[in-house]
């Protein structure tokens, strides 16, 4: 509320409101170096000590494709891949994505093939950022989107971020929310009953968070867009999540 004549207000409350604003700021600026600390650990582990092929396909749960961000490699997502084994669940990957640097329907396509490929049924995909998009887009698929329980959505830009239509390149410019192809996916509606979106409650290259309509919406306590990945409680977030997608009979 402003003071008479247009002032603004001032005197102890407005005072600590401003400083609560400033701590929450330094914050955030924290939680983005430690975001981007992360990331480059968990890239160089990634490429240095690969986990070997197929070390966790073994269980008797529902089993689990992995769908990595844009310019992740799956180890990328070895703490939450490890989390799921040891609950029980078959991890797979799809290494024809490489770095995901292609566009969403060829990465889509390559997932499909790689889930023919496995014949898995009622599987269940964990996609991390860019990974959601590509989630989203194989639930639509006539062939093997049926076969899909459902998919779980780790900080995915599903109206795009207003970051990347800035940025240099090519693959990180089409996660704008006015990429044709991200607009055209926004307004389909179709798979979103069968979508888990968790996302941190500050994601510093999403800052337009990753609720998305008609999907089982979750904002957990946590900051950052890479390093929630390797916290325990996303962990539970996501083995409840792929519980439940697992439990639902088609069609419910």
């Amino acid at each position: 509320m402003s003071a008479p004549g247009g002032q603004r207000a001032s005197g102890p409350r407005a005072a600590g409101r401003r400083g609560a604003l400033v701590r929450r700021r330094l914050q955030q600026g924290g939680a983005w170096a430690r975001d981007y600390v992360w990331i480059v650990g968990a890239q160089a582990t990634a490429t240095l000590r690969p986990p070997p092929a197929g070390s966790l396909t073994g269980g008797d749960r529902v089993p689990v494709l992995l769908l990595p961000g844009i310019y992740e490699t799956w180890p990328v997502m070895g703490g939450l891949a490890r989390a799921l084994h040891a609950a029980g669940h078959p991890v797979h990957a799809v290494p024809a994505l490489g770095l995901n640097r292609r566009a969403l329907e060829e990465s889509a396509r390559l997932s499909v093939d790689r889930l023919r490929a496995l014949d898995l049924d009622r599987v269940v995909l964990v996609a991390h950022s860019k990974g959601g998009l590509i989630g989203k887009l194989v639930l639509g698929d006539p062939d093997v989107g049926p076969r899909v329980a459902g998919l779980v959505a780790v900080n995915t830009p599903f109206a795009g971020s207003v970051y990347a239509r800035w940025f240099p390149a090519r693959p990180v410019r089409a996660l704008s929310p006015v990429d044709p192809a991200l607009t055209a996916l926004a307004r389909d509606v179709g798979a979103h009953a069968r979508i888990w979106s968790l996302y941190a409650r500050f994601d510093p290259h999403v800052p337009g968070g990753s609720e998305l309509p008609g999907a089982v919406n979750v904002r957990l306590p946590l900051d950052g867009h890479f390093r929630p990945l390797d916290d325990p409680r996303l962990h539970a977030a996501v083995l409840d999540a792929v519980t439940h997608l697992a439990r639902d009979e088609p069609g419910d």
